[in-house]
């Protein structure tokens, strides 16, 4: 009796397991992802620019040395972003503080990366360093149909200031289309009261950038990520462009932060004097958020996070804890950047064929 007991058990538990495994949906999994490269120049004077203030062209010593291998830590870098889920690196990501179009290439050409055949959008910027943002992305996934770099146009005491544009890449990911815009805000140089009123300008030019894509389509999937050099509670965020913490708030033509959540939980991604930021964000359009309904029958956020591995923090001396950086004091640390990349998952159901 026992035995015929326990036959039946082990049935109905198959039968169990086999209809959850049919009901099961399957998803499509793509990463997008933003990374601060933290001074990604090469080593060759550019006397259009002054990247003779770099700490690459600072370096007294082995600088081709240095090159390669800080290409190699941010490839491998790049490549493990949204691996665990969507089994590959992004399908796309921004940058920033990249000197060229040739260190680009450089990188997704690397061992880690090339296997993935990354397409770049790339633009020279008018900031005085020669430092840029880009878009790259994976050409099987990722079809871009149109690309722009806006100037923000900033001026301060009558005079302009030389920062970085941001970057529009509009495409179709899979079959959808979907807008990007890559930034990177001005300094907090001089202390962030004083600099806070270009951020502010910038965010402003980001407003102007993400209505101008709404007046074509004002359902119109939105991602804008970057280096904001502000904090997702700061002015630029709430005053201007009036960014959502919550979920249940966000409305129609709303801009959503997922990062803010994460910014007061305690998460940062850099530390400079004892201060923990979270600068690093990727911000997205009502049309891209589920609201709680589960509907992935088009692509949707999924989750954001922070790619904050162990191994790319410090971990040791004064430092210990923050984002292992690649340069120090006029010298090459070894390290990977100064910033943690950030990350988010858009997913939709798989389509039966």
């Amino acid at each position: 009796m026992k035995k015929k007991t326990h036959l039946l058990i082990l049935l109905l538990f198959s039968v169990t397991i086999s209809f959850s495994q049919k009901d099961e949906k399957k998803y499509t999994i793509r990463t997008v992802a933003f990374y601060n490269l933290e001074n990604l120049f090469d080593t060759i004077n550019d006397t259009s620019i002054n990247d003779e203030a770099s700490p690459m062209m600072e370096l007294k010593a082995n600088r081709s040395k240095v090159y390669w291998d800080k290409i190699d830590k941010l490839a491998s870098t790049i490549a493990q972003i949204g691996l665990e889920k969507a089994k590959t690196s992004p399908a796309i990501i921004g940058v920033s503080e990249v000197e060229n179009l040739n260190v680009l290439e450089d990188l997704v050409k690397s061992k880690h990366l090339i296997k993935n055949n990354y397409g770049i959008v790339h633009y020279d910027s008018p900031d005085k360093r020669g430092i840029d943002v880009a878009l790259l992305y994976q050409k099987r996934y990722f079809k871009p149909v149109y690309h722009e770099a806006f100037n923000p146009n900033i001026y301060r005491n009558n005079r302009k200031v030389f920062t970085r544009d941001q970057l529009l890449v509009s495409g179709y990911l899979d079959d959808e289309l979907i807008h990007l815009i890559v930034n990177h805000w001005p300094s907090r140089s001089g202390g962030e009261a004083k600099s806070r009123p270009l951020r502010e300008k910038a965010a402003y030019q980001n407003l102007k950038i993400i209505q101008k894509i709404r007046d074509k389509n004002e359902h119109a999937k939105i991602l804008t990520m970057g280096d904001f050099n502000d904090d997702p509670i700061n002015s630029s965020f709430k005053k201007i462009l009036k960014t959502k913490r919550k979920k249940k708030n966000v409305e129609e033509n709303d801009i959503y932060n997922p990062y803010e959540d994460l910014h007061r939980r305690g998460f940062n991604t850099l530390a400079y004097r004892d201060n923990l930021n979270l600068f690093d964000m990727i911000l997205i359009s009502s049309p891209l958020l589920d609201k709680g309904k589960k509907d992935y029958s088009t692509y949707k956020m999924y989750k954001a996070m922070i790619f904050n591995k162990r191994f790319l923090s410090d971990k040791k001396g004064k430092f210990k804890g923050y984002p292992f950086r690649s340069f120090s004091n006029g010298g090459y640390t070894g390290g990977y950047s100064d910033h943690y990349p950030v990350y988010m998952y858009l997913i939709k159901e798989k389509k039966e064929r």
